[in-house]
């Protein structure tokens, strides 16, 4: 089970840093060694590392989605599931991968995260996935053909080696620029990684961190 656990009940925003509050290493972010690049030239990277199987990342989606709408020009935002070497956690973010390729992410992505954690439905298996895809309206053929392509079996292998890289053991947890990963914080709740992301934000365009 790893989830960040400095999550677990803190729903809340107490004593939360601005954007433009002095930020401290090892208590607020820490650095990535060696710094990645960006997949976007120009741009100030910002990872959400998650997976469908996390609670506290179906918790941060609505915030993370909202947030993630109102970044500026120079900030791209994109979400890489994780599956920490666990089967079931695979299939779901095949399922992500799926979703995105055949078009139907935007509209399905809450409705995941609703099915696992307030419907208890099991996605955690190819045949399970398959039929509650074909419950949303999804064209199940183009789907299966998704989900078991080489393409998405490339992403899939591309996220396994940027948790490696970025040195990811919890979910969900937000890098920044390929420098800066934010620390989860009792008290600050899920609102407080994005006021931290907010704040590297600045400080990687202060330090001209883009990709």
């Amino acid at each position: 089970r790893r989830f960040n656990q400095f999550l677990i009940g803190a729903l809340g925003a107490s004593m939360l840093p601005t954007a433009h509050a002095e930020l401290v290493q090892g208590q607020d972010w820490r650095p990535i060694d060696p710094p990645q690049p960006g997949d976007v030239p120009g741009k100030i990277e910002v990872l959400e590392f998650f997976s469908y199987g996390c609670p506290h990342c179906s918790d941060l989606n609505p915030l993370i989605d909202a947030w993630a709408k109102e970044l500026p020009a120079d900030v791209a935002f994109r979400r890489i599931p994780v599956s920490f070497g666990r089967a079931q956690w695979a299939n779901l973010s095949r399922l992500y991968f799926a979703l995105h390729s055949t078009g139907n992410l935007e509209r399905l992505n809450q409705a995941v995260f609703d099915a696992l954690h307030k419907d208890r439905v099991k996605l955690f298996t190819k045949e399970a996935i398959f039929e509650w895809v074909a419950t949303q309206g999804v064209e199940t053929k183009a789907f299966a053909e998704a989900f078991d392509s080489f393409d998405v079996q490339t992403q899939l292998s591309r996220s396994d080696y940027l948790v490696g890289r970025y040195l990811i053991d919890a979910v969900p947890t937000i890098a920044v620029a390929g420098r800066y990963v934010v620390i989860a914080q009792p008290g600050k709740g899920l609102p407080g990684l994005l006021t931290t992301a907010d704040a590297l934000i600045v400080k990687a365009r202060a330090e001209g961190a883009a990709g």
